[in-house]
């Protein structure tokens, strides 16, 4: 018998532009008040993941530092050099991978990436969610997906968004 899995998608919070490469872009005030929201909200609802997959580009690992002390929680995180820049079928198989053990996990990653990856797996569902998602998703959302069976048999179509939310500091 497999059990349903959960899936958490988080976009990093508001970044400023400073003359850095990308990768290095900080976080503006503004993004590290709704990091630590995003981190209330999830803990609010009960959403502590086990683990957590997070890009390697600057503002997204300190969203996550963020937000990780509003958890409640200690997942084990991965800093996934794979998924900066990833094409949405490259983070599927980075989910494909997750051993079995992992029931949540919450990817940090990029826009456009992180809602291409969102918009696939929910493919054909309709909800009043997923077409806010798909008009923008923006910085500091976070969307929750339901997966039934295994991460290994992810693919397009095969969850269900369940929840979209920005929460804000």
């Amino acid at each position: 018998m497999t059990r349903q899995r959960r899936l958490i998608v988080l976009r990093h919070a508001k970044a400023d532009w400073p003359d850095v490469p990308d990768e290095l872009r900080p976080l503006a005030e503004r993004g590290r008040a709704d990091a630590a929201a995003a981190g209330r909200w999830l803990a609010e609802h009960g959403l502590v993941p086990d683990r957590v997959l997070c890009s390697t580009a600057v503002r997204t690992r300190q969203t996550w530092e963020l937000a990780e002390p509003e958890l409640g929680g200690a997942p084990e995180l991965v800093l996934e050099p794979r998924a900066y820049r990833a094409e949405p079928d490259e983070l599927v198989g980075l989910l494909r991978e997750l051993p079995p053990v992992v029931r949540t996990v919450m990817l940090v990653g990029h826009r456009p990436e992180v809602q291409e990856l969102v918009l696939e797996l929910a493919h054909g569902q309709r909800s009043e969610a997923l077409e806010r998602l798909r008009e923008k998703f923006s910085t500091a959302g976070i969307a929750v997906l339901d997966v039934p069976g295994e991460w290994g048999q992810l693919a397009p179509g095969g969850a269900e968004l369940t929840e979209y939310a920005v929460p804000r500091g």
